[in-house]
């Protein structure tokens, strides 16, 4: 690559990196319903018509801010499992939920942006599940591991879920039993659902002590999955 090439390069990402955190602030300001490509422009310094030559439509600038906040939020469970590889499950789990809640009340806005209300007439692509899939899947290795070893419990299906669950053990994780696999399916929405009614409010005047009542319940949800004590 050229000098003059590299140095193009590097303004295009300078570029792209402002114009991200310039739209991060106007969502924790107005909310991505209100997310404006003119806007933004605006706030910059810059022509809409130039913006447009880095993010053609303000889906695809949502878009890129969607795959950042799951990607920031994949990467800190990441190294919070890493830090705890070589430990129980039950401790990995717990070290990944625990992360999540503490990428979630960092981040307000970057969550309420990936777990919050549909920002209307937006539809997010393919390009997002990767990213989007970071966190499950250190749920899934974590049982997948504790499976391995025969260490993996969990009551008998009822028979109206049979059928359900082998597809969703299919798609998300064949090597586990069905069992575990809706199990984790419904732990994965307990823990997002505990962390949004922490962050939007819903436990004002009802849990006070969140950090350890938070702690019980991923615990509490790991064993719903079939961890052991």
């Amino acid at each position: 690559m050229s000098t003059a090439q590299g140095a193009r390069a590097r303004a295009r990402t300078e570029i792209t990196a402002a114009i991200k955190d310039e739209a991060r602030r106007q969502l924790a300001a107005e909310g991505a319903a209100k997310l404006s490509l003119r806007a933004v422009a605006r706030a910059l310094g810059m022509v809409s018509s130039a913006l447009y030559r880095y993010f053609p439509s303000r889906d695809d600038l949502l878009t890129a801010l969607i795959i950042d906040a799951y990607d920031s939020l994949g990467e800190a469970a990441e190294a919070a499992h890493a830090a705890v590889a070589e430990a129980a499950p039950l401790e990995r789990w717990t070290a990944v939920c625990e992360a999540v809640r503490g990428w979630a009340l960092a981040h307000p806005h970057e969550y309420a942006l990936i777990y919050g209300s549909p920002v209307p007439g937006y539809t997010a692509p393919e390009t997002t599940v990767p990213a989007a899939s970071r966190v499950g899947l250190l749920l899934i290795g974590v049982v997948r591991d504790a499976h391995e070893k025969g260490a993996l419990t969990g009551p008998p299906l009822p028979a109206d879920l049979r059928e359900e669950a082998g597809r969703i053990a299919a798609d998300l994780a064949p090597d586990l039993p069905p069992g575990a696999a809706a199990a984790l399916v419904a732990a994965w929405a307990q823990l997002f659902g505990l962390v949004g009614f922490e962050l939007f409010g819903q436990f004002h005047r009802v849990v006070e002590d969140r950090a350890p009542f938070f702690r019980h319940a991923a615990v509490r949800l790991a064993l719903g999955v079939g961890l052991a004590p």
